[in-house]
């Protein structure tokens, strides 16, 4: 499956158009929540998300998202990359490989996006299981980084259109408002990397804010059974 324009030069006139956008946000930006699936469907979303990302103050990246083909317990990190915009590679020494995870598009489909901005060190990260313990965890390793973090997830996975709405609604909430007493409610494949996001932000102070929520009902009109995206900033 093509979760993006193969061909080199179709893939940066995609990017820039989605990367086009000018949102008015005042306040520093840490990192960005973004969704990950084919660019057709959540590309836009994701790029007035990537957008803000133009005036950051670090060339540092690290992305978190969720294993979509391989369980396991833990983190693991994905130390090669490729896409027609060139290979990433990543030198921590500290996250283990796990075989299996090369193709993990929670992760791939950031890095275009990211490449394209010009960052130039990449820890990208595959969420596993976690116990809350490990969660805090890498939530307190995190906020001693100097890195732009982003995180990767989709929402509520085929569900009907209206259901859908409310559902992801109910997760959007939560997310804003730190709401950890109901963080069970999270309906979302990344949910450990957004309850990581979550713990991140009550250690640094940050406020996640929606900018935007779609699914895609709204862009095939296909409304029987939808996945639900959205793009925060914090």
């Amino acid at each position: 499956m093509e979760w993006y324009p193969q061909n080199k030069k179709e893939l940066e006139k995609t990017l820039k158009k989605f990367l086009s956008a000018k949102l008015k946000i005042k306040t520093e930006i840490h990192g960005i929540v973004v969704p990950h699936a084919g660019y057709e469907f959540s590309g836009e979303i994701a790029g007035k998300a990537f957008s803000l990302l133009k005036k950051r103050k670090t060339n540092s990246v690290i992305i978190l998202g969720p294993s979509h083909y391989v369980g396991f317990y833990g983190v693991a990190l994905l130390k090669k990359i490729k896409t027609p915009l060139g290979e990433v590679i990543s030198k921590n020494k500290d996250i283990k490989e796990i075989h299996g995870l090369e193709k993990e598009h929670s992760i791939e489909n950031q890095i275009p996006f990211l490449q394209k901005l010009g960052f130039k060190e990449f820890i990208p990260i595959v969420v596993g299981e976690l116990s809350n313990k490990d969660i805090k965890k890498i939530a307190e390793w995190l906020s001693e980084q100097n890195s732009i973090i982003v995180f990767s997830t989709d929402l509520s996975h085929f569900l009907p259109y209206e259901l859908a709405i409310k559902k992801d609604k109910q997760t959007i909430k939560i997310i804003e408002k730190l709401d950890f007493k109901n963080s069970e409610k999270i309906d979302a494949c990344g949910k450990n990397p957004l309850l990581i996001l979550m713990h991140l932000c009550k250690i640094k102070k940050y406020k996640p804010k929606l900018i935007e929520y779609k699914n895609s009902g709204d862009i095939t009109k296909d409304k029987k059974s939808v996945v639900g995206y959205a793009s925060f900033y914090f």
